[in-house]
């Protein structure tokens, strides 16, 4: 790869952990501001504990290198998708007893958002890999 060609993909990497980013605390504002608004319970302490781990996956994509920066996108992408899933559930079957419906406070925006937010962090997360080094160390002779 040619330097530019390497500082254009360190840009575009660059770029998408910084979406990553605003998305995982996009994600998790929503759920802070439903807590704000009426959201209470067992189901208030699991959205505040989303917002915390939303804002630290955020901070680790955006601080962490090498491995512990692939294990920040996968598990931010992980996190996304339990969450927007945690959200269908409740929508169609119900979740640990809670049951959603389609004209409560954000919950469309909530869809959009974790939406879009997996496309991006699956992005970062294939970006993030292919970036690693394609040769793995090799053994020294004689030890």
């Amino acid at each position: 790869m040619t330097t530019a060609s390497t500082e254009t993909a360190g840009r575009v990497l660059w770029t998408m952990r910084i979406l990553s980013a605003i998305a995982l605390l996009a994600a998790g504002a929503i759920h802070l501001f439903l807590v704000f608004n009426g959201v209470g319970g067992i189901l208030g302490v699991m959205f505040v504990l989303n917002a915390l781990a939303a804002l630290v996956l955020a901070i680790a994509i955006l601080v962490l290198r090498g491995r512990l920066l692939q294990l920040a996108t996968v598990l931010s992408l992980l996190f996304l998708i339990a969450t927007l899933l945690s959200l269908i559930l409740a929508l169609t079957v119900g979740l640990f007893g809670i049951t959603e419906t389609w004209d409560f406070m954000l919950v469309p925006e909530t869809v959009i958002v974790e939406s879009i937010g997996i496309v991006i962090l699956a992005i970062t997360t294939v970006l993030v890999f292919r970036r690693a080094p394609a040769m793995a160390p090799t053994r020294r002779q004689g030890v």
